[in-house]
């Protein structure tokens, strides 16, 4: 199943991607849902165990996360009757999401660090880095061109009255 996208230009405030990521994985329970199955964590009892969820709260927001294409169930293994939950490949590409979010949390959010993560021997320093010319981002090199019709980077154009 395909994500359900979003037109950007039917929210409510600025025309924004992250607005209609959020509408689709901002929901409370739904990113440590998805941390858990990228752990390898794919039975309900798993995920309900390692993210506290409540169990009626798990389970709607594992319906929304299949229905929105970003979860699918299948079997855990051949030949056995139990399904599990695993990422898509609109999952799959949550992974660095997951990752700078951890990261981001190490830093700002925790008192101790809970989980480490291991680039091949040494310990993972993020960095991100432009997939067409290969140069780390560095924001200074960055410029934004709002697309939308109505709408500049300071917020919605207005006409003068005259």
């Amino acid at each position: 199943m395909a994500v359900q996208r979003r037109d950007p230009m039917a929210l409510a405030g600025r025309p924004c991607a992250v607005a209609c990521s959020l509408e689709l994985v901002g929901e409370r329970w739904a990113l440590v849902i998805i941390r858990e199955v990228m752990f390898g964590n794919h039975r309900f009892t798993q995920i309900a165990h390692n993210t506290g969820a409540p169990r009626d709260r798990l389970a709607a927001r594992l319906r929304t996360l299949v229905e929105e294409g970003i979860l699918e169930r299948r079997l855990i293994e051949e030949g056995a009757r139990h399904e599990g939950y695993f990422l898509t490949e609109a999952g799959e590409d949550l992974r660095p999401v997951i990752r700078t979010l951890l990261a981001w949390g190490d830093k700002w959010a925790v008192t101790t660090t809970p989980l480490r993560v291991y680039h091949r021997d040494h310990e993972l320093a993020l960095r991100t880095h432009c997939a067409t010319c290969g140069e780390a981002v560095d924001d200074a090199d960055l410029h934004e061109e709002m697309l939308a019709p109505g709408w500049d980077m300071q917020g919605r154009v207005t006409t003068a009255m005259p």
